[in-house]
């Protein structure tokens, strides 16, 4: 584990892919495994089980600096593992098929998969944390004013 000290603030990204049939593996070894067997490699891994779903796990921590807790931001997207398809210009996209979707993450168009992967939904997150403290600072700011 590295430790790193920051005078302010920071936020660091985790991506994650799960297969239910690993147990949740690869997980965070994704990248080591992606760059050993490839998307088709990724798919093959689950050529003895029944089951081929996973999922899409991406985690933001922020920290507002020194002395400040970590809070962490999660999204996740279910899907299924399957033979890849599309582009391969981005990583494990062309063997992950989000749920409810009959595209790989390769195929979709990117304003689709903008709109449902497991990052966006974790920057979701994220943001509605600030926007709600945003409000927050303003209402006390407000109250302060009025009394």
């Amino acid at each position: 584990m590295v430790i790193l000290s920051a005078d302010g603030p920071v936020i660091v990204e985790d991506t994650c892919l799960c297969f239910r049939a690993l147990e949740g593996l690869p997980g965070p070894y994704i990248k080591w495994f992606l760059d050993k067997l490839k998307p088709e490699g990724l798919y093959k891994l689950l050529a003895g089980f029944e089951d081929k779903s996973a999922w899409a796990l991406c985690t933001f921590a922020f920290s507002a600096g020194k002395e400040e807790p970590v809070q962490l931001f999660r999204g996740t997207t279910e899907g299924l593992i399957v033979e890849p398809r599309g582009p391969r210009d981005f990583g494990w996209d062309p063997c992950f098929q989000p749920e409810g979707y009959e595209k790989t993450y390769a195929e979709l168009p990117k304003e689709v998969k903008n709109t449902i992967s497991h990052r966006y939904r974790a920057l979701a997150a994220m943001s509605e944390h600030f926007s709600k403290l945003k409000d927050d600072t303003a209402e006390c700011k407000k109250i302060k004013l009025e009394d």
